[in-house]
């Protein structure tokens, strides 16, 4: 049986639980208590979900948000998504194909009176913008109730497993995206006139101003408030390209929660379409779970995303594919390969510049779009109301916490609380926190070449600043009134000198910082840099390849030592004895093999039902298509009926496409009979076989 679960991880606790046993299409399966079947299925080896009732295409897992359908199965005849549908001992799960049946009713259902409530202070979403804000109203006893459609507040934070950016004092930067889902979560938990609803979806609001909620799945309930808060995040753009519905196609979102939430390693080699912070992200959780990521691809001249994300990735041994776009996603009823191709200053495809690369995962990260629909109607309807977070605006989840902090104040004046006004200090904060990647600076290496030296490999402006915190002897200054400002050594300046205490890189969240100590052999120092990769073990002793912040393989150098610190949230510190000239550009080491992101020599490309086949004839693959699909399997047969292979090239350009529909619609080649050769190989004036000559 197949076992896809994550069996160690650097980061994450792998729990000991008891299995459960359901099927799937009358097989026997196992899962882990209370987790979705989606994850049940993935983590079985089932990628297909069902059929397209249209088409009979596979379907598979997309969003793991409930924001799509395309993980629609039948659970006990009842059709169901199984990304938002927890798994039951004995549950009878199977495929859906077509339209389901709904199993009768032997009763009439029995009604009762739809509760209505009325309530000061509505909070719709229970991430990071919802969460600070039900804190401060919750401070001022004021009484509110928070939606959330998921079972554990937190919203994306419980997907992130990286240290974030922004202030430590403001949004507790330096700190794990999971370990600031707890500390929220215990924080609102405090206060008792905050009321929590989970597993609690809004669906809809409504001109008389009202709030329709399913609570936990079972009972609606219309709430009137008299000021809502819209916290509802972001969902995921996408893109069009062929093959984009396969089973293996997902979204990033969907891909962090199945990998750090369910810890179900859904994909063996990944492919990431985006270069924006959640597909650069995605990539460094894909490589912390044992996945090979084979490459990315952006379509802008530069990845969108922090540049210390980007580094990290490329570090790794990741390529990244910018002026990319994705052609096509290729496999017949799941993913087997990517072909990706260059664009124009147009970004449209350059022909010829195809590359194809062998995956089982495409991930889908192109960009997010508010989910803004709750706030545009309840401003159409009057009501009272304000946004946060990515429902507001898009940005980063430090930005979202002190958005919600501020309109958690908000909503208290509205409410004629005695509040004091939001300090204009907490409003400069977050423009900040919400601000986009600054210029970037080709910052030279501190050359101190004495005692021990941080260096700093982060050059771009982003907001950030535990490096400069967290320093016991005061010396990296990153400015106060600015945090997007680089960090600076002030070394011999103050005075003082590094301690070697190596809190500033444990905490940095780009793993950017580095200590080099000259103190004992200045011509081969150790370099003290930051692991993430647990399950790609690292020993003492062991020779590895050092990496510049550029990507740049600077030699292989010996690890000297190797520790975890547990109390930093199972950072790993390794000690890298290097020749003094490239100590300083040290910046990490490569934990991917280079041969994993090799290109495939043969270019695939999915071919759709309009592209055409056979150029002399112009004969389309959905003709062919709809011929196999009755059942042909003989090529002259097809030839007949539509003329294909009967133009002026004589099949030598549409055969092998003919033969390669065959393959995509799942029948092999040895079934079927193959075009019969027949001369000529060119054409030829018929007057030349009868000896003709033009000649007098």
């Amino acid at each position: 049986m197949t076992d896809k679960r994550l069996k160690e991880h650097p980061i994450l606790p792998i729990p000991s639980l008891q299995k459960i046993s359901f099927t799937w299409n009358g097989s026997t399966m196992w899962a882990l208590p209370d987790e979705m079947i989606s994850s049940a299925l993935l983590a079985n080896g089932v990628k297909i979900f069902g059929k397209h009732k249209k088409d009979g295409s596979p379907q598979g897992i997309f969003c793991a948000n409930g924001q799509c359908s395309q993980c629609m199965v039948l659970l006990n005849d009842f059709p169901v998504k199984a990304c938002m549908t927890k798994i039951s001992a004995g549950d009878e799960v199977a495929e859906l194909r077509g339209d389901p049946i709904f199993p009768k009713k032997s009763n009439a259902p029995y009604s009762k009176e739809i509760k209505r409530i009325e309530l000061p202070a509505l909070i719709l979403g229970g991430g990071p913008a919802g969460l600070s804000a039900g804190i401060e109203l919750g401070k001022m006893g004021i009484k509110s109730l928070l939606i959330d459609d998921k079972p554990s507040l937190g919203g994306k934070l419980l997907l992130q497993t990286h240290r974030f950016f922004g202030s430590i004092s403001a949004v507790h930067a330096g700190t794990r995206g999971i370990e600031i889902a707890k500390k929220l979560e215990s924080e609102i938990k405090k206060h008792p006139s905050i009321e929590i609803w989970t597993n609690s979806t809004a669906l809809g609001i409504f001109r008389d101003r009202v709030v329709g909620i399913l609570k936990e799945g079972k009972e609606y309930v219309i709430l009137k408030p008299q000021v809502t808060l819209v916290a509802t995040g972001a969902r995921e753009r996408s893109i069009v390209f062929r093959g984009n519905t396969l089973p293996g196609v997902i979204g990033a979102g969907a891909f962090q929660t199945l990998v750090n939430r369910d810890l179900v390693k859904i994909s063996d080699r990944l492919f990431i379409i985006g270069g924006g912070n959640v597909g650069l992200i995605a990539g460094y959780h894909a490589l912390q779970a044992g996945i090979e990521v084979v490459g990315l691809a952006e379509a802008m001249p530069e990845c969108g995303g922090y540049k210390v994300h980007k580094d990290k990735l490329i570090r790794a041994g990741v390529p990244i594919y910018t002026n990319h776009t994705i052609i096509s996603a290729n496999g017949r009823t799941e993913v087997e390969s990517v072909t990706i191709s260059e664009v124009n200053e147009l970004f449209r495809p350059v022909e010829g510049s195809e590359r194809s690369f062998k995956c089982d995962t495409i991930l889908v990260a192109v960009g997010l779009d508010p989910v803004n629909e709750f706030a545009i109607k309840a401003k159409k309807f009057g009501m009272h109301v304000l946004s946060a977070g990515d429902a507001e605006e898009i940005a980063e989840a430090s930005a979202a916490m002190f958005a919600g902090k501020i309109r958690g104040v908000e909503m208290a004046k509205m409410l004629g609380a005695d509040a004091p006004d939001v300090p204009e200090n907490w409003v400069k904060t977050a423009e900040i926190l919400k601000s986009r990647p600054g210029r970037t600076e080709n910052k030279k290496n501190q050359n101190c070449e004495d005692g021990i030296v941080p260096v700093f490999h982060c050059y771009q402006e982003i907001p950030c600043n535990p490096c400069s915190s967290v320093c016991p002897q005061h010396l990296i200054k990153i400015e106060e009134a600015d945090i997007r400002h680089l960090p600076v050594f002030l070394g011999g300046k103050s005075g003082k000198k590094c301690v070697g205490c190596e809190k500033c890189v444990t905490i940095c969240p780009g793993l950017a910082v580095t200590l080099v100590d000259y103190r004992n052999d200045p011509q081969n120092p150790t370099v003290t840099i930051a692991h993430e990769f647990s399950n790609r073990a690292t020993r003492e002793g062991d020779s590895v390849t050092a990496i510049s912040s550029e990507g740049e393989p600077l030699g292989d150098v010996t690890v000297t030592n190797v520790r975890t610190i547990e109390k930093n949230d199972h950072t790993i510190l390794l000690k890298l004895q290097a020749p003094k000239n490239i100590a300083a550009r040290i910046a990490g080491i490569r934990v991917q093999e280079l041969w994993v992101s090799e290109a495939m020599e043969e270019k695939i490309t999915r071919i759709t039902d309009d592209t055409i086949v056979c150029r002399c004839e112009r004969i389309t693959a959905g003709t062919i298509r709809e011929l196999i699909r009755k059942g042909y399997r003989d090529v002259n047969e097809v030839k007949a009926v539509t003329r294909a292979g009967m133009g002026a090239c004589q099949g030598k350009t549409c055969q092998p496409l003919i033969k390669r529909l065959f393959s995509e619609e799942g029948v092999p080649f040895t079934d079927v009979t193959e075009n019969t050769r027949r001369p000529l190989f060119i054409e030829v004036p018929i007057g030349i076989f009868a000896g003709v000559s033009e000649e007098k």
